[in-house]
């Protein structure tokens, strides 16, 4: 099992873009302020620039690892969404984890990136969900769920009421346990070790991608894109020296 570099616990404020220390930096998906400036926007985000195990990547070659199985005691109750400007954010109650390797990482929060982020064999998807987890020493595991084309999604078709339309929105989450259903029955993974996918774009992050896709409608990916002023997905990394564990 790769080794995977300590990160402070504060580092849960910059991914997904929830950072205030960020704010004053403005990085954007496009433009003067995209993926290809993040670098030279502030020296705090030279990772995105100079480092070499960056996400997201396309998933290809996977080496047969035997990877243990994913543990999820999840009630996935949410308590608050969030529109930060850059996705929507679904901020989780206290007492949902996940363990991997007899090693346990409490979940912190569910966001989303329409279209993918990362890709299977250079397939792009529809959408991605990012439920990310700390361990009691900060070092963080991100379960990504793809979402294909398709039937409607129960778990987004219950937020929709909720989703924050503009910037700054934030408000108590009714459906909090609508998440629950984000996940796919097959539990089947990818693992490999990468970064945060926003500036700082910090490395040592366990990415642990479902293999299974869950559907999402077309309607639904336009409603996503609409609120979180899309598209919101950094550009595949190259994968350099490391290795896709399946």
């Amino acid at each position: 099992m790769p080794a995977f570099a300590r990160l402070s616990l504060s580092l849960l404020l910059s991914i997904a873009a929830t950072s205030h220390a960020d704010e004053a930096v403005h990085w954007a998906y496009d433009g003067h302020g995209g993926p290809d400036h993040w670098a030279e926007l502030s020296s705090d985000f030279a990772m995105c620039g100079m480092g070499r195990n960056q996400s997201p990547v396309d998933l290809v070659a996977p080496v047969e690892a035997s990877l243990s199985g994913i543990d999820f005691d999840y009630p996935l109750q949410g308590n608050e969404i969030i529109n930060n400007g850059h996705t929507v954010q679904v901020n989780v109650a206290p007492g949902s984890s996940i363990r991997v390797d007899d090693h346990r990482y409490l979940l912190k929060q569910v966001h989303f990136h329409t279209p993918s982020e990362n890709r299977i064999n250079g397939k792009s998807f529809a959408a991605e969900a990012h439920f990310v987890h700390a361990d009691a020493a900060g070092n963080l595991a991100v379960v990504a769920v793809l979402f294909d084309d398709g039937d409607s999604s129960p778990a987004l078709a219950a937020l929709d009421p909720e989703l924050p339309d503009h910037a700054g929105e934030h408000h108590s989450l009714r459906a909090g346990n609508a998440i629950a259903a984000l996940l796919p029955e097959t539990r089947e993974y990818f693992e490999y070790s990468g970064s945060l996918t926003t500036p700082p774009c910090s490395e040592g992050v366990r990415w642990l991608v479902m293999k299974q896709p869950m559907t999402i409608s077309p309607a639904q990916r336009e409603t996503l894109a609409r609120v979180m002023h899309g598209p919101n997905n950094r550009p595949v990394q190259p994968l350099n020296a490391r290795l896709v564990l399946d």
